[in-house]
């Protein structure tokens, strides 16, 4: 029997009883040095605005960002403004907010979008966001998914 925390479980067999080799060998019951630290997700709104630009460039370059960005929820646009938004792992709030500020910059050259500056920024965990959609107050999104005009 090998030991997993608190659980002890059989050894992994294979068929016909071959022993099966153990992707996380065990520790002999000694617990790692430091834990394992697990993002939390968090609800971004990012409002950018600037000189107005064409609208198919726009919503060309809000589409590469939606396909860069693996957390990536909807987008609304107009020809001097757009917001975005997504999801974002990260360890607290303050990583979160940091990494929104950062993602118009990083993408702005890779999916060629407006040199728009960032207006406006919302970062709230994931159960605040829940919450304020069940309590009527959190504007869910009119279409999910994509990029879309106002």
């Amino acid at each position: 029997m090998a030991r997993r925390g608190d659980r002890t479980l059989p050894e992994p067999t294979g068929e016909g009883g071959a022993t099966v080799r153990r992707l996380h060998p065990a520790t002999g019951g000694a617990e790692p040095a430091e834990p394992v630290e697990q993002g939390r997700l968090w609800h971004v709104v990012l409002s950018v605005a600037g000189e107005v630009t064409a609208l198919a460039g726009l919503r060309a370059g809000l589409e590469r960002l939606a396909h860069d960005h693996s957390f990536f929820l909807t987008a609304r646009y107009a020809a001097d403004h757009a917001e975005i938004r997504y999801w974002e792992q990260a360890r607290d709030l303050h990583d979160a907010a940091a990494i929104a500020l950062r993602l118009w910059g990083e993408h702005k050259a890779s999916a060629k979008l407006p040199p728009w500056e960032i207006v406006g920024l919302e970062v709230v965990d994931r159960a605040t966001y829940h919450q304020r959609v069940a309590e009527g107050f959190g504007e869910p999104t009119a279409q999910l998914g994509g990029v879309h005009p106002y």
